[in-house]
């Protein structure tokens, strides 16, 4: 199916009231593209360390729409017009120039399946659940991952980081926190190399879904992995369900700010002498990090590793 997409070009104080406009006349799918760095508020709770760089802002922006019958064309460009002749009494709405292209009807929640392979992490090889076991790599310990809308297939090099970490410290047995769990590959990646017991958290509502429907693929039994949605840090119940001073290994591959903060809750949940993996640490943040475990009496650094420009710190509880 093909849409035409209408631009128009506008400014970046104009576009919240013509993106209201263009509800009101029942247009859905609105894309507005500015140059305006994101705040500190926007970027809260987002897996992004860094954000790209844009061009200066010269507070242009455009406004995109997309319509699939084009039947009631006129009369939606006429609306658009004196719509705009209404507002420019009140803000200024810039060039106002209409232009407009063809673009194909995609699936963009599955699209990104294609660029998913089998990829191994030294003895491990991670699959996407569609896929089939490359010949070559029949002999490793498999991990079978279909994230869904949640977040991890393990290609990120922070996840790999992770899962390092967990084959160096996993003896057999062990009572695992994950948090942020996302697709679970983390929680089932510590089962996979002989951990008793995952629980895992995570803010985004689809982590349970996957991690079921992941635990299923991997042939894991249901009661070896809880998930719970909801923030560890600050929401008592989902601290009160962790449990206390219980697990022998904790892990969270999220934002570098957000382990700051995770670094003074986590020590609560682990045993004494319990193993603090951590990743999604941008190497321009790892000293932020560092100095906030430095800080927590309760841990001690063990050590730090790399891969590219991302770093996973371990520690231990004292």
């Amino acid at each position: 199916m093909k849409w035409t997409k209408f631009t128009l070009q506008t400014t970046t104080e104009a576009v919240d009231l013509i993106s209201s406009m263009l509800e009101e006349f029942g247009i859905e799918g609105i894309e507005i593209e500015d140059n305006v760095p994101l705040s500190e508020s926007d970027t809260k709770g987002m897996f992004i360390d860094i954000l790209p760089e844009l061009p200066p802002d010269d507070g242009s922006a455009k406004v995109s729409f997309y319509l699939e019958d084009l039947s009631g064309l006129e009369e939606i460009l006429r609306n658009i017009e004196e719509g705009l002749d209404d507002l420019s009494q009140f803000v200024d709405v810039g060039e106002r120039t209409i232009s407009v292209s063809e673009t194909e009807d995609k699936d963009w929640i599955n699209n990104w399946k294609q660029y998913f392979k089998p990829f191994t992490v030294d003895d491990i090889l991670i699959k996407p659940t569609w896929e089939e076991i490359p010949e070559e790599h029949r002999d490793k310990l498999l991990i079978q991952i279909d994230p869904g809308t949640a977040f991890g297939t393990g290609m990120h090099e922070t996840t790999q980081l992770c899962i390092r970490q967990l084959r160096k410290y996993i003896r057999g047995g062990e009572q695992v926190l994950d948090v942020g769990t996302g697709s679970g590959i983390l929680g089932i990646a510590a089962l996979k190399l002989g951990a008793g017991r995952v629980f895992g958290t995570d803010l985004d509502e689809n982590a349970v879904a996957a991690v079921g429907e992941n635990m299923e693929s991997n042939g894991i039994p249901g009661g070896s992995f809880t998930v719970v949605q909801g923030n560890i840090i600050d929401d008592e119940s989902v601290q009160n369900q962790a449990g206390a001073e219980c697990y022998d290994i904790a892990v969270a591959n999220i934002l570098a700010p957000v382990i700051i903060m995770l670094q003074g809750e986590i020590s609560m949940h682990l045993k004494h002498g319990g193993i603090f993996i951590t990743s999604g640490i941008i190497n321009t943040k790892e000293e932020d990090v560092r100095r906030a475990m430095e800080a927590n009496e309760q841990l001690e650094i063990l050590e730090t590793t790399y891969q590219g420009e991302w770093v996973s710190i371990t520690a231990r509880r004292r």
